[in-house]
């Protein structure tokens, strides 16, 4: 597959100014605004709903002893006439696209009191070593497996590069953390500005207008960042210009908890497969990035990947590898084990009396008309 990996170079001032104002600068305070009630909110939903179901915190799972399946769906119904889609996603640490593909025909601005919304909250854990952070381009999912909690995996929702921005792939690590950071908007942003009749400010501060966030962790691929947002409803879809966006309770969670130096692994993998503890195969598969679409083949890539994980235990039905590529919705389709539609056999024909005498030798399908009367 031919992935994108062209890298931008940091302009010496860009970094040094956002360093610089963000960590020998005036203090700027966030003041408190909606956005932080919102941020509590979701917070607080999120715990009581963790507390209900794994008692484990927001995006913390434990790795399964057997296989490379986590967490689960579940429904939750609408309570409050005023949620969002969107609103019900952020508490159960879901991102815009996946409410949105697992809940077709549901308005994403008014899904109605009463509603039964789907929460995607299973996933196949990303073809890749399970250490450090691992975030899946095409999944829009971050993966966090920390060296000193060997046996949880954390997962949450993020954007990535929209189209013209794409998010390279390829193996970097964490670097510089930096609390309420300053923002240099890049000079082709403020170019564009300046064409709309909007100039953008050299520097923004921190504060809410502040599209960093409060939280920001660089990467060693320079201009590239993990960070919070002023702008949580995008997170879960291609919204970026290339860095990692999170919601911010989750970079303020995962911040205090990174190490500088971990291994950040930026992959695309569009199709997913895993075996679930009770030996299900179980595939996802998501729409795959513009950017990546030359030169691949989905069908190909997809056996590929099966093929590897099966070692010819089991039979493949490309049919259905064909459906989920055609139609690339995240949602689980169990191929073989338990969980499998067990196909109907063709019932066997019934068998013909055996006729003995002259009438052996008369096709029992064979329509005998008898003129006259009896």
């Amino acid at each position: 597959m031919k992935t994108r990996k062209i890298i931008n170079r940091w302009g010496p001032t860009s970094l040094a100014v956002l360093l610089a104002a963000s960590l020998t600068g005036p203090a700027y305070a966030q003041p408190a605004s909606e956005q932080a009630a919102v941020s509590s909110e979701a917070t607080a939903g999120a715990e009581q709903v963790a507390e209900a179901r794994h008692e484990l915190p927001r995006g913390h799972f434990r790795l399964p002893e057997q296989g490379d399946i986590i967490g689960e769906y579940y429904t939750v119904t609408v309570d409050n006439p005023e949620d969002t889609l969107i609103d019900i996603a952020r508490r159960h640490n879901i991102g815009y696209e996946e409410i949105r593909m697992a809940n077709p025909g549901v308005s994403m601005w008014v899904p109605g009191e009463g509603t039964e919304i789907v929460i995607p909250a299973q996933y196949i854990l990303p073809p890749a070593p399970r250490e450090g952070v691992v975030v899946n381009l095409s999944e829009l999912r971050l993966y966090y497996y920390p060296a000193n909690n060997p046996g949880i995996v954390e997962t949450y929702p993020v954007s990535v590069g929209r189209d013209g921005f794409a998010t390279p792939v390829g193996i970097t690590r964490t670097t510089v953390k930096v609390k309420d950071p300053a923002w240099a908007p890049p000079a082709s942003m403020r170019r564009e500005a300046a064409e709309r009749g909007e100039p953008a400010p050299a520097i923004v501060p921190p504060g809410p207008d502040n599209p960093l966030g409060r939280h920001a962790i660089l990467l060693a691929m320079p201009s590239y960042l993990i960070h919070g947002t002023n702008r949580p409803d995008g997170v879960g879809m291609r919204a970026s210009r290339g860095c990692i966006r999170m919601y911010p309770e989750d970079i303020e969670s995962l911040y205090e908890r990174l190490p500088s130096g971990t291994q950040v692994n930026l992959m695309d993998a569009p199709f997913k497969a895993g075996w679930a503890a009770d030996g299900t195969l179980f595939v996802q598969s998501y729409p795959q990035l513009e950017e990546n679409v030359e030169g691949s083949e989905p069908l190909r890539d997809a056996m590929e990947r099966l093929n590897a994980l099966v070692e010819d235990q089991v039979d493949i039905d490309e049919a259905q590898i064909q459906r989920a590529i055609a139609e690339p919705d995240g949602r689980f389709v169990a191929l073989h084990g338990p969980q499998a539609a067990v196909e109907e056999q063709p019932q066997p024909e019934a068998q013909q009396p055996q006729l003995e005498g002259i009438l052996g030798d008369i096709e029992l399908s064979t329509v005998v008309r008898i003129e006259g009367d009896a």
